[in-house]
């Protein structure tokens, strides 16, 4: 049985979403670039570098967000960190709608976990390279902040 362990939180601030409406898939595709964010827990501390990355969001045709992230942390002692963060949101259609307006919605009231994975260098950080992590996200009007667990 598997036991979750806090490793850290990563906060991001997002710019403006460029989309494809609608593409040849019948769905919509978007890129939103990273603007700047911080990363904080119990053995790690820093930045995400800003402009370091995007989320390439696909709107299927059911209304799930299948979500592709990718940025870089930069730690207060200069390690620096890749991160791709694959994952899934969703919910009520008011809920959905707001959120895509860049409004506040009750944490619970969807659905938004993913699935990071982590290059990190060998040494003080190389416990990323080691461990399955899950990441428990919340949507805030300007990003997210994603809770991330490392998996025992």
């Amino acid at each position: 049985e598997p036991k979750f362990e806090f490793a850290m939180t990563v906060t991001i601030n997002l710019g403006k979403a460029y989309w494809v409406r609608p593409s040849a898939y019948g769905s919509e595709r978007a890129g939103v670039y990273l603007e700047n964010g911080t990363v904080e827990g119990p053995n790690i501390r820093g930045i995400v570098i800003p402009g370091s990355g995007a989320d390439w969001p696909w709107v299927r045709p059911d209304g799930v967000i299948d979500f592709d992230a990718r940025y870089m942390l930069r730690t207060d002692d200069d390690a620096i960190i890749y991160l791709q963060s694959r994952g899934y949101r969703w919910g009520p259609k008011d809920i959905m709608d707001k959120m895509a307006r860049r409004e506040e919605v009750p944490y619970g009231s969807y659905y938004m976990r993913v699935a990071p994975k982590f290059e990190a260098p060998v040494g003080k950080y190389d416990w990323m390279n080691r461990y399955v992590f899950v990441g428990v996200a919340e949507k805030t009007p300007g990003g997210n902040a994603i809770h991330y667990f490392k998996v025992l």
